[in-house]
């Protein structure tokens, strides 16, 4: 086993993942999947804006999406992961540990989409045209947390001699016990890895890039630039996750995660050569008169223009009752 000092061209690992303020934990897993978060909600709602809608819907609907997301992010962690926590020798509360990283991005996109369909229908608005508004941001904010997955020393790939390859350190509690997540570096180097969180996280930036340069270039809408982003980021996935070592349940011999990569990607494929083509109007992305959060009749009370107009013609009704009483005196 050697040491750090003989491996001075790798890509060191961060020494802890978690410092303790007192009883708090900060732990940077959970600290970069918040950046990515904010990044998304306020790049999402900028553009949003640009496109022709209301600035502040991204965050209204946010509060729909995120937690929605993160909730299917844990189970599709969980489920294709079960034996981790079911299996012998798991403990099953540890799959309510979300703070120990494990978020399945398909199942966050697929939950999250869920969310975002309930706060798009109460604020009468077309879920399309705001999947396309928040599509970079959403991937860039996957970036952003895949140095989440550097800070835990997880998500790695198989060992390598590559000049770029990543050390991953002993981490010890302070009494000397093996403590990967919690644990501090003891400088001792386990093994050096192909850094598979680096790559995801530079090819989601390259996914980023190319999405603004097709939105800019050819303005398309109606749901067909978030195809796009599901379709780049799933071959990139695909090939990502074949480089990896780390425990995983497998399908036909091929990783889940692969596996999965490649059903969506077709999928989003088919979407994006499918679909409308062009971009909505940007009249369509108003809200609707008549949904809760806009329209006065939802809440039970008739509009204020409304009460105007029954006033004025309850006005012109009197005029002309006692114009007509004045001609036949």
């Amino acid at each position: 086993m050697a040491t750090s000092t003989d491996l001075l061209a790798y890509i060191p690992s961060p020494p802890q993942g978690v410092w303790y303020v007192g009883p708090l934990a900060l732990r940077a897993y959970a600290l970069c999947i918040i950046a990515g978060i904010i990044v998304a909600i306020v790049w999402g709602d900028r553009r949003w804006v640009a496109r022709g809608g209301e600035k502040g819907t991204v965050l209204d609907i946010a509060v729909w999406a995120v937690p929605f997301g993160l909730i299917g992010g844990r189970l599709y962690h969980v489920i294709t992961d079960w034996s981790t926590y079911f299996g012998p020798g798991g403990v099953p509360v540890d799959a309510l540990k979300v703070w120990q990283g494990g978020l399945g991005i398909w199942g966050a996109v697929a939950l999250g989409g869920v969310g975002a369909w309930i706060g798009c229908r109460r604020r009468g608005i077309p879920l399309p045209a705001f999947a396309d508004a928040i599509a970079p941001g959403i991937i860039l904010a996957q970036a952003i947390g895949r140095l989440g997955n550097w800070f835990n020393q997880e998500l790695y790939g198989r060992e390598t001699t590559v000049p770029w390859g990543l050390e991953i350190y002993e981490r010890t509690d302070s009494a000397g016990r093996v403590d990967t997540l919690d644990g501090v570096s003891n400088g001792v180097v386990q093994q050096v890895v192909h850094p598979t969180f680096l790559y995801e996280l530079v090819w989601n930036l390259l996914i980023v890039v190319l999405l603004v340069v097709v939105d800019r270039r050819f303005k398309i809408g109606h749901g067909r630039l978030f195809a796009l982003y599901v379709a780049g980021y799933c071959a990139g996935r695909f090939w990502i996750e074949l480089m990896r070592s780390d425990h995983a349940t497998h399908i036909l011999g091929i990783r889940v995660n692969s596996f999965t990569s490649a059903i969506v990607f077709v999928c989003a494929v088919a979407y994006f050569v499918l679909a409308k083509k062009g971009r909505e109007d940007p009249a369509a992305l108003k809200p609707h008169q008549g949904s809760g959060q806009e329209s006065g009749t939802a809440l039970g009370s008739a509009p204020a223009d409304a009460e105007d107009d029954e006033s004025g013609q309850s006005d012109r009704i009197d005029g002309d009752q006692s114009a007509k009483e004045g001609e036949k005196k």
